[in-house]
């Protein structure tokens, strides 16, 4: 996909990946309006991680709908977005990618589970604790080669990894 073929990208991966921070940066380079995936989580969704327990597919499908009408709604008035979403599985994906915004792009930063626990223990007040990042990598199925998307390493800074995707599109 380049860039005039996308109307939406979904930065994606599991806790601590990195996604709003590359998200937005992103969001950002392209002059595109960013949505932070979280805040669309019912109260409910956020409580439950706040107490460590992961989320059911049931938990998370209301939420992916509301992510995909936002980006359904904004890229049919011809305003491309970014989202920072953890799009873990292919059926959550299937989901962002069904949901009306033509030209989906996935954005999968990939590394190892020690990265990511480690960023995670740094970080405070967010409501995802490192006891729930083994629920994620349970979740995880890596986009596939029928998927439109790109892999980025999470040891990349932000900057890199923004510019790898933006050489990647454009």
């Amino acid at each position: 996909m380049n860039l005039e073929e996308v109307r939406a990208i979904v930065v994606m991966g599991v806790a601590g990946c990195g996604k709003t921070t590359v998200g937005e940066i992103l969001a950002e380079s392209l002059g595109w309006e960013f949505l932070e995936g979280d805040s669309l989580h019912p109260q409910r969704n956020v409580d439950l991680m706040s107490e460590g327990t992961p989320l059911t597919d049931d938990d998370r499908m209301p939420w992916l709908a509301a992510i995909a009408e936002w980006m359904r709604s904004r890229v049919s008035h011809g305003n491309p977005v970014v989202v920072a979403c953890s799009a873990l599985a292919r059926r959550y994906r299937d989901v962002l990618r069904e949901s009306g915004a033509e030209g989906v792009l996935f954005v999968y930063l990939e590394g190892d589970r020690e990265t990511f626990e480690r960023r995670i223990a740094s970080r405070t007040g967010h409501f995802m604790k490192a006891g729930m990042l083994e629920s994620q990598f349970r979740t995880l199925e890596p986009p596939q080669k029928d998927e439109q998307y790109i892999a980025i390493d999470v040891r990349l800074s932000p900057t890199d990894a923004v510019e790898s995707i933006r050489s990647a599109i454009i």
